[in-house]
């Protein structure tokens, strides 16, 4: 059978994790579409609840009967309990089939106080406190290496962070297909 796929998004890195991700899976096959849908949320989500919802939110707004599920995947920000004016960043996926959802995240990674700072005080996001802070100066940083790309020196870019959260995601929906 052949899948077509949507996904709530047409950031490259987002449409090419999802690609990716699909290649490891040799029992289909897929297309995949990149839809400009909104999240519904904060552009900066700073909180893990609101990170899910950004994601379910993309997902489902992505989602139409031309497929058989949609992606919806979201950056966000945390609080760390017990750890004053310290966040983290998460990548969570929610995937759709026009019933259920089926959800997964990423590792995450606690920020340089001095971005969060910009983010929680000022209400910049992520990209642009990066760049408010010497870190990079590209603007379109979400669109390639992203901000762990860039903290991490290269050793984890955005579209290997994005690819943990969908591989997680997965094995919910194909345990949920095969049964």
């Amino acid at each position: 059978m052949k899948y077509s796929v949507a996904v709530g998004s047409k950031n490259p890195v987002k449409v090419g994790a999802v690609r990716e991700v699909l290649d490891n899976y040799d029992d289909f096959s897929y297309e995949v579409i990149g839809l400009d849908v909104e999240s519904d949320v904060n552009e900066q989500p700073q909180s893990l609840t609101e990170t899910f919802l950004g994601a379910t939110n993309r997902a489902r707004n992505s989602y139409s009967t031309d497929f058989q599920f949609s992606v919806g995947l979201e950056d966000g920000i945390f609080p760390i309990i017990g750890k004053e004016n310290s966040y983290m960043n998460v990548c969570c996926c929610a995937m759709y089939d026009g019933k259920t959802f089926h959800y997964g995240t990423s590792s995450a990674f606690e920020y340089p106080t001095e971005i969060t700072n910009l983010v929680k005080g000022r209400g910049l996001d992520i990209s642009v406190a990066l760049g408010a802070c010497g870190y990079t100066s590209n603007p379109e940083i979400g669109s390639s290496e992203g901000a762990i790309g860039i903290l991490s020196e290269g050793r984890l870019i955005r579209k290997d962070y994005t690819k943990q959260a969908l591989n997680a995601a997965f094995i919910h929906l194909k345990n949920f297909l095969e049964n």
